[in-house]
């Protein structure tokens, strides 16, 4: 199939080759959901940690006797029941890491790109250049595209565009190679230049 390129307000009239087995697939919400899913979690970082009883400090010895106080029976100061005592089901250090395959994985990569194009929020350009990293020049590119709200993909890491685009609100910029289902979801629009968009074809086929 052919995607158009575009240039700031218009289509330049120029097309890309590219590849039905990679842009043109069924939308599959469920496998999506499930790949977006494990991705989140992953990132979840599962360090909370309290202390049980046998971790908190203190309480060896029996408090008071067993019996003649008139008190209930006690064998330590650290328990739960008691102020400074262990927690009764303490939070531990877990992963929260979900099990996603390759093969899965890549279906719902070509999946979101393929409805991104359906839908028109996948934006074909040439290439992405800033003359200078400054963000006024960022604002005024995306703007005459018509955007404000946009993922931007290019092929190799680019420190200028970076730096123009890290304080600007709903703007993120990525290599290709970082590009994921959560980034892709997230934003309204996807430009991708056509190197950004070759590479994905070739680590997607």
């Amino acid at each position: 199939m052919k995607l158009a390129l575009t240039s700031p307000g218009s289509n330049s009239g120029e097309t890309i080759e590219i590849s039905d087995s990679t842009f043109a697939r069924e939308y599959n919400e469920p496998l999506i959901h499930q790949v977006v899913t494990a991705q989140m979690a992953a990132e979840r970082a599962g360090t909370k940690k309290q202390k049980t009883r046998a971790e908190v400090s203190g309480g060896g010895a029996k408090p008071w006797a067993q019996k003649g106080t008139g008190r209930a029976r006690a064998g330590t100061t650290r328990s739960p029941l008691w102020r400074h005592g262990g927690k009764t089901f303490a939070a531990v250090p877990r992963d929260h890491a979900q099990k996603v395959n390759k093969k899965m994985h890549l279906h719902a990569m070509q999946s979101i790109l393929s409805e991104l194009i359906r839908q028109d929020r996948l934006i074909a350009v040439k290439d992405f250049i800033l003359d200078a990293p400054k963000t006024k020049s960022l604002v005024a590119k995306i703007k005459s595209f018509g955007l404000d709200d946009v993922l931007i993909v290019v092929k190799t890491w680019d420190e200028a565009l970076y730096l123009a685009a890290r304080n600007v609100p709903r703007v993120r910029v990525i290599d290709s190679s970082n590009i994921s289902p959560v980034y892709l979801l997230k934003f309204s629009k996807v430009i991708m230049t056509v190197e950004a968009i070759k590479h994905c074809e070739e680590a997607l086929a």
